[in-house]
């Protein structure tokens, strides 16, 4: 795709009478490429942080809830279930989540103006659905949202439902909506931008396309973080866009929300985890919020 324009450019080149020129011409391109590669090599090296170091789980804790209903929780890093693990699969370590009861795995640092990288697909085992959630803007006590996890906004992974927008515990924000004829909201970017708040029908905004891969294939989800704005995208697709991120509090007040720490559920079915990414970011590309 590049050959074209390098043959004009020294074709050009090749024309013009004056060697000085020429010269010139050629140490410019020279010196121009040099600096896009190494600015890119640079950038790249200084932008991009791991989350996971394909050997332990280094920099996150763990949450569990009772093995059975109305039991006790396991608690804060108390994992004797081996609920979070590191495996190797396909001859590379990768964090695998039981899904056996609902846990949660989480930074202990928190985040705030990102974009995250991360690759997910479904194992063999089902103990009730295929079911997890990447929450971010983690707030508070764990608990706060079904018992389980801290108050967050949820980047679905639920098969079939990939990218919807679920309001974990006690968070608030606003989103483009259409009603369907079921009565479900679901997200469009030319609707009208309705609230999405706890205990209402707009908990959960469902996503505009199904994205996902089939069973057995892996994921790759991004998510956009910068202010109160964040984008869901899934494969390369953008699905859902967030705004006014908040914290929703008693008498419906509403305080702005723009970091918390990142969490992963353990909810139903076996989940492996790999090339978990972050790196911040100035503002979200124009692109993604058309």
């Amino acid at each position: 795709m590049v050959k074209e324009p390098l043959v004009s450019f020294f074709y050009i080149c090749s024309t013009l009478k004056h060697t000085n020129m020429k010269r010139k011409i050629y140490a410019l391109f020279i010196i121009t490429g040099i600096i896009l590669f190494l600015s890119a090599f640079t950038q790249d090296k200084k932008k991009w942080k791991s989350l996971f170091n394909g050997e332990d789980l280094s920099g996150w804790e763990t949450y569990a809830g009772p093995k059975e209903k109305d039991g006790k929780p396991l608690g804060l890093n108390n994992d004797p279930m081996k609920l979070f693990s590191v495996v190797e699969l396909d001859g590379e370590k990768v964090l695998r989540i039981s899904g056996e009861i609902n846990a949660s795995i989480a930074t202990k640092e928190e985040f705030e103006n990102y974009h995250l990288v991360m690759e997910f697909k479904w194992g063999e085992k089902l103990y009730t659905r295929y079911n997890s959630g990447l929450l971010y803007h983690s707030y508070g006590d764990y608990g706060a949202g079904i018992g389980v996890w801290m108050s967050s906004h949820e980047f679905q992974l639920f098969t079939g439902n990939v990218g919807d927008s679920y309001r974990m515990g006690n968070t608030y924000c606003e989103i483009p909506i259409l009603i369907n004829s079921e009565g479900r909201y679901v997200y469009n970017r030319k609707g009208e931008n309705r609230e999405s708040k706890p205990k209402s029908k707009s908990v959960i905004v469902a996503k505009d396309n199904d994205y996902e891969k089939p069973k057995g294939e892996w994921n790759k989800v991004e998510l956009y973080c910068y202010g109160r704005t964040s984008v869901h995208v899934v494969n390369g697709n953008v699905n859902m866009i967030n705004f006014k991120s908040g914290k929703y509090l008693d008498g419906g007040i509403v305080e702005p929300l723009s970091k918390g720490k990142i969490q992963i559920q353990s909810e139903g079915g076996e989940l492996f985890v790999r090339n978990i990414r972050i790196s911040p970011i100035d503002q979200i590309p124009a692109e993604l919020l058309k």
